[in-house]
């Protein structure tokens, strides 16, 4: 029995470093790639110039608002009802609904993102369009909208697993004063899970800005810079799908690996976000 605990500990040990070394090399290699980019000092002009291929200017500052727009406003959009569904979940609904509502949502999570695109496209894009009656309908409203829909099961599962750790006596002692179902999830449930809801926030919106299919089919690839929640944009994700046939010496392609380089960037500080609110004491003494 020694044994094997020994074995599946190496094992565990040897995963977990050769992850890192990906995770590394991977940098690594945006790095070497795009290092003309930080020679010539144009890796920083990048990110705060337009980009206009016909004047030579290559920058992807409108694809960084175009991402930050979008799944920020996504996120707005998901976070309450992703909050308001694993309470219903946890603590209002019946208990055979709530375990159909959450296998429904776990469900959600394996739906590939282009059926979503593919959706958007023929459903809410007209209807966007109709209402505002501007542009085409594709839009970092409808992205965003779409994007929020993605991003809701994982944000749902990560709140309802928070939810459901609240210990019982927790529970008990709020009936027995008397609260209510929603005075439990005001002041008992919430304070105590405070830290599950912003790690599935964090995590979603790392989900997000991490997305391209829905940002490629849904939000317009306009270059310009968005000003309204109804001009088209195109993400870094989406840039890089677009941009990748271009000619591999020229500046326009090596633009991808400063895309790559911002959304590791990103996703290096969300994880870092997430892995410090996890090892924080919340308790007071």
């Amino acid at each position: 029995m020694k044994l094997i605990d020994r074995f599946v500990e190496k094992f565990f040990w040897v995963a977990a470093v050769l992850s890192l070394a990906v995770t590394i090399l991977i940098f690594a290699f945006m790095v070497i790639l795009g290092l003309p980019l930080f020679k010539g000092g144009q890796f920083f002009d990048l990110l705060s110039k337009p980009w206009l291929p016909d004047h030579s200017t290559f920058g992807i500052y409108p694809m960084i608002v175009g991402t930050l727009s979008i799944s920020s406003l996504g996120l707005c959009f998901a976070f309450p009802l992703s909050l308001g569904c694993s309470a219903f979940i946890s603590v209002f609904g019946p208990k055979r609904l709530s375990k159909i509502l959450k296998k429904t949502v776990q469900l959600m999570t394996g739906i590939p993102t282009v059926i979503y695109g593919f959706v958007g496209i023929f459903l809410l894009v007209p209807i966007i369009r109709e209402i505002f009656k501007s542009g085409s309908g594709m839009c970092i409203l409808s992205a965003s909208l779409l994007l929020s829909i993605l991003v809701c099961p994982t944000m749902i599962l990560i709140f309802t697993d928070s939810f459901d750790q609240v210990p019982k006596p927790f529970l008990d002692a709020a009936d027995a004063l008397g609260g209510n179902k929603v005075q439990k999830v005001l002041y008992v449930i919430l304070p105590y899970s405070w830290r599950g809801v912003l790690t599935g926030l964090i995590l979603s919106l790392g989900r997000a800005m991490g997305d391209t299919m829905i940002a490629l089919m849904v939000a317009g690839n306009a270059v310009a810079l968005p000003h309204s929640v109804l001009d088209s944009a195109r993400t870094l994700t989406a840039h890089i799908a677009l941009v990748i046939a271009a000619d591999f010496e020229s500046l326009e392609f090596k633009t991808l690996f400063a895309c790559g380089i911002i959304l590791y960037l990103f996703t290096t500080v969300i994880a870092l976000s997430v892995r410090s609110i996890n090892s924080k004491p919340w308790r007071r003494k």
